[in-house]
């Protein structure tokens, strides 16, 4: 059984899709034993209770230091001992330390076909307003492992979605979602948890 934790900030709609792809046996051998979030008014939080999953918030905010918080939050996270962890929206910088400790292990969700529109920056509203700037006709969605770069790991899954005529931001970013980041970020939970997902040499294989 994989023991995933999900990292959530905001509304956690992606959370609410691994939730229920578990509860529908779409994602098979997984047990969601944990959720935090560094926002204490997340609806994630919400979400998590509601479906009986443990819950807490640790956010920089509270702590005097980045290092006192890092070592809060690693220290949490150990105690929950996950097989993998997921960022769901999680808007914090992971600790480097965390992310050796957990190497390969960590997968995140980012609303854009990576290498475009992403590093740094690039989050949110924020993605979808660029590419629209941009006037791109394809955009989409990316699964990828973390590594110590902004959105540079090993990719797992991507999936396209069109721009439409009269797309906004608010517009574009929904249909991604719906389209794309609910599909793929439950779909590549499954895989793993079917062991069926191996990094080699910096690229992800699928068995």
């Amino acid at each position: 059984m994989l023991r995933v934790l999900v990292l959530v900030s905001g509304g956690g709609t992606n959370l609410q899709a691994i939730l229920d792809a578990v509860d529908e046996g779409s994602i098979t051998n997984t047990e969601i034993v944990g959720v935090i979030s560094n926002n204490k008014n997340a609806y994630a939080l919400t979400r998590a209770r509601e479906h009986g999953v443990a819950s807490r918030c640790i956010s920089p905010k509270d702590f005097a230091t980045r290092e006192e918080f890092n070592a809060k939050f690693l220290a949490a996270v150990d105690e929950i001992g996950p097989d993998l962890i997921v960022l769901a929206g999680f808007l914090v910088v992971i600790p480097a330390e965390m992310i050796a400790k957990y190497r390969n292990r960590i997968i995140n969700i980012h609303p854009s076909l990576i290498p475009a529109f992403c590093g740094t920056g690039f989050y949110g509203l924020k993605v979808h307003e660029a590419a629209l700037k941009r006037g791109v006709k394809v955009v989409g969605a990316t699964v990828h492992f973390v590594d110590e770069g902004t959105d540079t790991g090993p990719i797992i899954l991507q999936k396209a979605v069109e721009v439409e005529e009269g797309d906004t931001p608010e517009i574009l970013q929904r249909r991604v979602m719906e389209q794309a980041e609910w599909k793929i970020l439950p779909q590549a939970i499954n895989l793993i948890a079917g062991g069926r997902v191996t990094v080699e040499d910096g690229k992800v294989r699928i068995r």
